[in-house]
């Protein structure tokens, strides 16, 4: 094989860096540190952070893509090796083969035979209409009535499986960390449900389509987990972009007042007036054509799906800025006329210091805030523009196009629930723990809450 290096995947490994740095860094601070304890001191904190780790953990194997060597063609010149055009991630080969097992069309969950009638031919060659058999499901029973026994039988042997799993993974932390005053056992049972779930999936996959198949005959379940890896990489580059021009342009504003305040409003004033989805919708489809001039930049179709995620990202981030400027503006103009910002003025101390010593850290507790709250919301405005057909690539999974593709499939009889359901279920997760976790940050960081000046 042959290892494929994306530029989603340089910033996914840039992004798990950037968080071993930052936890690494929260033990030198010890003020910073005594927040954070307030966020991991709470069940809920611990629980939420695991699920977050949880999805980073699957974007990042995700992200390590790689193309499978061809079979030697007859007068090729020997030792020359050639490789396929599909691209393949480690996840893929965790999740063994899910996304290689295809069916006609829709089938319903745990379904033997397809969801639609297709013309079908008797043991006499009469064609009758009828639903075929599905190709990769239930093919080792012998008749259709063994399929609940079946199942369940196959999920007690996976879910025995998923606690041996468990117990060796969480065992060597229960050793070393069952001494600490933060609620572990929250986040090892969040752990052992996750392994075991997984475990499941993958064992169960391997008989039957545990959240069915789509129109293309692809599996639900495997479509899903795929699309974490750009939820995960959407909200976190996009915040990423918007966070230096927004904590930036405010803080000069609310610093340095006059003219430059007026210029720093002008300009998220005038962005603020056009509308956003326009505004994206113009900027995505301007690239799309940059793309399709210019065919010899990409080598494989996976790579211009990648361009164009990394565009939506930048856009996101590029439009998105305005709302927390306005807030860290605000909340430096406070933070300017204390008395020990003005002391420091009449001591002749400098700009960049003022800047760096009281301004930047009285504002953090904002940057937080709105980090993991604009996060969720990145992920979900991602769904919205898909479902109007300028969201991510068609060749690149994600949870928007899944629901865009669903639009039609809840308007026939009867209802295909099963591809809305499947993108609605990991999407609420994450988009739910960023947001429970947000609120324990603002707890804990807002100086004007009673744990943050308990801390203080």
């Amino acid at each position: 094989m042959k290892p494929l290096l994306l530029w989603s995947d340089v910033l996914i490994y840039l992004l798990v860096f950037s968080l071993c740095a930052f936890f690494l860094r929260l033990r030198r601070d010890p003020q910073i540190r005594e927040y954070w304890r307030q966020v991991f001191s709470t069940r809920v904190g611990m629980v939420t952070m695991t699920i977050i780790l949880v999805y980073v953990g699957i974007a990042l194997l995700d992200s390590l893509h790689f193309r499978r060597a061809l079979e030697p063609v007859a007068g090729s010149p020997h030792g020359e090796v050639f490789y396929g055009s599909k691209v393949s991630s480690v996840l893929d080969v965790m999740m063994d083969g899910m996304g290689e097992r295809f069916e006609a069309t829709y089938s319903a969950p745990f379904a033997l035979d397809s969801f639609e009638k297709q013309d079908m031919k008797d043991d006499a060659g009469h064609t009758y209409r009828g639903f075929p058999p599905l190709e990769h499901a239930g093919h080792h029973l012998s008749n259709a009535e063994e399929r609940w026994a079946d199942v369940l039988a196959k999920s007690a042997t996976a879910l025995m499986w998923g606690v041996l799993f468990s117990v060796l993974l969480i065992g060597p932390q229960w050793f070393f960390l069952r001494r600490s005053p933060f609620p572990w056992s929250a986040s090892w049972v969040t752990q052992g449900v996750v392994i075991c779930l997984s475990v499941w999936l993958v064992s169960i996959s391997r008989y039957y389509h545990v959240l069915g198949t789509d129109l293309g005959g692809a599996d639900v379940a495997y479509q899903s987990i795929k699309g974490i890896r750009t939820g995960v990489l959407l909200g976190t580059l996009a915040t990423l972009i918007m966070l230096p021009i927004a904590v930036s342009l405010g803080v000069m504003a609310g610093y340095f007042k006059g003219w430059v305040d007026d210029a720093v409003q002008y300009l998220y004033t005038t962005l603020s007036s056009i509308p956003g989805i326009l505004l994206i919708a113009a900027s995505v489809l301007l690239f799309q054509v940059y793309i399709d001039l210019h065919p010899d930049f990409f080598s494989v179709g996976l790579e211009k799906a990648d361009a164009r995620f990394l565009a939506l990202c930048f856009i996101l981030g590029v439009t998105s800025w305005s709302s927390l400027c306005r807030l860290i503006r605000a909340e430096t103009l406070k933070i300017s006329q204390l008395g020990y910002v003005q002391a420091a003025h009449a001591f002749g101390v400098s700009h960049q210091r003022i800047l760096m010593r009281h301004i930047l850290p009285n504002v953090t507790h904002i940057i937080l805030i709105t980090f993991v709250l604009d996060f969720s919301a990145l992920v979900l405005a991602e769904a919205v523009l898909s479902y109007i057909g300028v969201g991510i690539d068609p060749n690149m999974a994600s949870w928007g196009n899944m629901i865009n593709g669903a639009r039609s499939e809840l308007s026939r009889e009867p209802v295909v629930w099963w591809t809305l359901s499947g993108a609605f279920f990991f999407m609420f997760v994450l988009v739910l723990a960023a947001n429970l976790f947000s609120d324990l940050v603002r707890d804990a960081f807002d100086p004007r809450s009673g744990a943050g000046r308990s801390a203080t």
